[in-house]
């Protein structure tokens, strides 16, 4: 029986305004020598991120099946296709709807070109994609001087990145010397190259940041002061929920106008606890919105240490305060929330007000140690970044959440309000 052909297609696509002039790159590899066997690229004229990267990946699949002349037939080829556009991937793959007007007809035509037994379809970081990047910005650079894209031989084979398709694919099959020999000649050819050549054009950066709508945005507001925030005590969801002091009251009246004033949020979602709801009340005086509880935004219970200062947990619990410090599991002395714990709870917050509120802009009204677990999981920082952070008492912070499933931080602590 004859062994299928086996391709890895990498494809890349991008828009310089999205909608702007737009270009895509292709690249079909030898999944077992990893030897480049085709390139398409091509200027489009004027198109969005996302009907770039389709036509990259229609390109591709069309390479692939033109060196394969019964590529139609079950079983006479296998393709893995790799993009770093998450949207493409999903939709392609059947996990994510298609409602895109122009998306249907793209995804429709790249489903035809080859059996759908024989594409699967990977999601790579944009640093993986650096051939495809370079075609595409080529097609685009040649486009803006007027002519069409063509290959550039000399550096064509320098851009496969140095993970190499041979390596990183699982096993093909076939005779299994011949598969393991093909293999180790392809991860030694690989080895030996260069560090790839910079791309001929410029990285098109932000502007090539796949087109998924408006994202939810979330405002984050620390509450007020209380009695408790002058003297930096622990104040979390086990101790005595005090309410907002005369200060605090001034700052949320203070928050309430500026927010007015920009007149983007468009829902309040607050935790339970008193100072919180007293300021989101504040704001939604002002804005004429209902206030929703939400029971995932309360602050850390902190056990017994509800009410000290850090000096006191650390005279009357040092190694607990320790153990605290140096692990997110390490929870609070009595019974107390660690990190981890405070982690999961906000993860899951987070992603049922994404859902719910996907394309809004939503204040949400809480505390430090929430809105800091927002932004460290937004940058992908570790634990230990919590201790990094500084937030003021009513200060806003701001991460905007996309359908792609990541985030961008916008504002952190920003205090401007009150002065």
């Amino acid at each position: 029986m004859t062994q299928p052909r086996q391709f890895v297609i990498e494809a890349d696509g991008g828009s310089r305004g999205n909608p702007g002039p737009a270009g895509y790159g292709a690249v079909v590899i030898d999944a077992v020598t990893g030897e480049t066997l085709a390139e398409a690229a091509e200027y489009i004229g004027v198109a969005t991120n996302n009907v770039a990267e389709y036509k990259g990946l229609i390109a591709g699949l069309k390479a692939a099946k033109a060196l394969v002349p019964d590529a139609s037939a079950d079983g006479a080829v296998q393709v893995r296709v790799r993009m770093d556009s998450k949207l493409v991937v999903e939709q392609m793959s059947g996990r994510w709807k298609i409602k895109h007007p122009d998306m249907k007809p793209l995804a429709a035509e790249a489903a035809r070109i080859l059996p759908a037994s024989a594409v699967t379809y990977e999601w790579i970081p944009r640093e993986k994609n650096k051939h495809a990047d370079r075609l595409a910005n080529e097609a685009m650079d040649a486009g803006k001087r007027g002519k069409q894209w063509e290959p550039s031989a000399s550096t064509a084979a320098l851009d496969t990145p140095r993970h190499s398709v041979a390596s990183a694919l699982p096993p093909v099959s076939g005779p299994p010397g011949d598969a393991a020999a093909g293999a180790a000649k392809a991860r030694a050819a690989l080895a030996s190259r260069p560090a790839a050549a910079s791309p001929s054009a410029p990285q098109v950066g932000w502007a090539a940041a796949p087109d998924l709508g408006t994202p939810a945005t979330f405002v984050l507001l620390r509450h007020g002061e209380t009695a408790l925030t002058p003297e930096k005590r622990f104040s979390g969801s086990g101790g005595s929920d005090p309410e907002l002091s005369a200060a605090g009251r001034h700052q949320a009246e203070c928050i309430a106008r500026s927010l007015a004033a920009r007149g983007t949020v468009e829902e309040i979602v607050s935790s339970p606890l008193r100072r919180c709801r007293e300021t989101a009340a504040a704001v939604a005086a002002r804005l004429g919105l209902e206030v929703r509880i939400e029971e995932g935004l309360r602050e850390t219970d902190f056990g017994a240490w509800e009410g000290l200062t850090f000096a006191e947990v650390r005279e009357r619990y040092g190694p607990d305060l320790d153990a605290w410090l140096a692990s997110a599991k390490a929870a609070p002395t009595g019974g107390g929330e660690s990190f981890a714990e405070v982690t999961r709870r906000v993860s899951a917050t987070r992603d049922r007000l994404t859902t719910r509120y996907a394309g809004r802009t939503v204040l949400l009204v809480t505390h430090v140690t929430p809105i800091k677990t927002l932004i460290r999981l937004a940058l992908g920082a570790p634990p230990e970044a919590m201790f990094r952070m500084e937030l003021s008492a009513a200060s806003v912070s701001a991460v905007a959440y996309y359908a792609d499933g990541n985030a961008s931080v916008r504002l952190l602590n920003d205090t401007s309000h009150l002065r």
